[in-house]
Formats: structure tokens, sequence, C-alpha cells
């Protein structure tokens, strides 16, 4: 079960808690750990992700990227979290929910990555798990999207265990390293059973 609790003065956004994971909102102090596992992760992440920057591991980047998720979070447009193993405090990943959509579709799209040296240990589950409480009862959203490469099973996998369901291939959907590919879609109701 996730506990989510207020946000104490030192917090930004919110705190989700299981026995497993910590989710909170990216921070300035963040940065060497999370440079530190994106480098160590690049060879892992690159096919799964939009093209990288020159200066994507910088603090210049980290920096802006806070603000980007500052100013979404504050505007209700997306919250990103950063994901914590509960036990050792490490690093392990991170979670966006982008896209708020408000008025008749109460939707967000929903993304995630996870640290190569952490995949398949059960930390990404236990997070898409964990945020979905936030999804559904405290943003009050309707409907929550994803989307992924076909050839990345085990994040269908993944969706498929938690509760989403399949939905259809959107045709060149998004860039991803660089080329437009298709990407199967799956979307998790607030009203559809949970795994």
């Amino acid at each position: 079960m996730a506990l989510l609790r207020s946000a104490t003065p030192g917090d930004i956004g919110p705190v989700i808690e299981t026995g497993r994971v910590v989710l909170r909102a990216p921070q300035m102090s963040d940065y060497p750990a999370w440079a530190e596992l994106r480098a160590s992760s690049r060879d892992f992440l690159v096919p799964w992700e939009p093209l990288w920057a020159p200066d994507e591991l910088s603090r210049a980047s980290f920096r802006r990227r806070v603000r980007h998720y500052l100013r979404d979070m504050r505007e209700d447009m997306g919250y990103a979290l950063f994901v914590y193993d509960a036990q050792s405090t490490a690093l392990v990943g991170g979670i966006t929910l982008c896209n708020v959509r408000r008025g008749v579709t109460q939707s967000c799209t929903l993304g995630y990555w996870v640290g190569a040296a952490h995949a398949k240990r059960g930390y990404m589950t236990a997070a898409v798990r964990a945020v979905l409480p936030f999804v559904f009862d405290s943003l009050e959203l309707h409907r929550l999207e994803a989307a992924c490469l076909p050839t990345n099973t085990p994040s269908m996998r993944l969706l498929e265990r938690v509760g989403f369901t399949r939905e259809g291939l959107a045709r060149r959907y998004l860039r991803i390293n660089g080329e437009w590919r298709d990407h199967v879609l799956y979307a998790l109701l607030d009203t559809d059973s949970r795994g």
C-alpha cells in the first residue's frame, strides 16, 4: 500500500512511500546521484528515449530540467518524481506524469525510466503501482495513458501486470533516439482493476 503524505517545508511536491520505494520530486541536491545513474545507464537507456543532448548530464541541463518540472507541477501540467529504494535510499529511476489534461478528458501520460543496475528487480513495478492512487485519488484523473516501443517487452509486461489495457498501435508516434517510431498504446481507467 502506498502512503501519500503532504509535502513538508523541505519537500517540493508529493512524497509517496511504500515498503519498497519512495517517490518524490527532483531537487538540485539530487544532481550527483542522477548524473551518475544516467551516465552509467546510458547504453541501456538510449534505445528507449529521445535523443540525448550534448550537455544532457551537465549541472546546467539538470537545473533547467528541475525548473521545468517545478513549473509543470505548479501549473498542474505534469509531475516528475524520482524513484528511490526505500531501504538503501539509492536513486533507481524516475516517473513522469505529463500532458495533464483537465476538462472533459481528465487524463495524463505516464513515462518512466530505470537505471541499468536496477532493471528487472521490481522497482518500476512498485513505483507505477505506488503512483496510481496519486493519479486517480489526489489528482482525480479518469485515465492514465502510456506508450512503449513494440520491441520493449519488459515495459509492456510491466504495464499489463499493473492493470493497463493494450488499446492499439500509434504509427510513428514518438521520436526516439532520433527516429520516429511506432508505439503500442496502453491505458488504465480509474474504474479498472489494478494489478
